[in-house]
């Protein structure tokens, strides 16, 4: 093996560490997901007052709709065999979720971009532990 082929086994093969990150990050927002999702299949009120103001429609079965999205990309990531599937479906989620807030005018790094941090946890976790994903965005020394 040359030293290229070393260096890009090592850059796409994952440690223990990484694994450990990735597992702890992709949990964190697994865990994250779940509860969002469960609080927009009950829902709760305060699911529904905020929908009304990001002027999305503020009846159960619009929160519901949401809620069983929602569940159904934490499921898809939760799954190692799917998780890059979901991920990817949790990317346009989220991106979506920028854009309502962006469009109801909601405070830039608490609301707007907190879409954007779940999808560097969503990443962050898969490029971690994952080779496939550790090949597809490869980071260069």
């Amino acid at each position: 093996m040359t030293t290229i082929e070393q260096i890009q086994t090592l850059s796409t093969t994952p440690g223990k560490a990484a694994k450990i990150t990735g597992w702890v990050l992709s949990g964190l927002l697994i865990a994250f997901l779940i509860f969002d999702g469960a609080i927009k299949l009950v829902p709760l009120q305060v699911v529904l007052d905020t929908s009304a103001q990001l002027g999305i429609p503020n009846d159960v079965t619009s929160a519901r709709i949401l809620g069983v999205l929602t569940l159904l990309c934490a499921a898809l990531y939760a799954i190692p065999r799917t998780s890059i599937l979901g991920a990817i479906l949790m990317t346009g989620y989220l991106g979506g979720a920028m854009a309502t807030h962006f469009n109801a005018g909601s405070p830039l790094f608490s609301h707007l971009l907190f879409g954007f941090y779940l999808g560097l946890f969503a990443w962050g976790g898969l490029w971690f532990r994952d080779p496939a994903v550790r090949r597809m965005i490869p980071f260069r020394m």
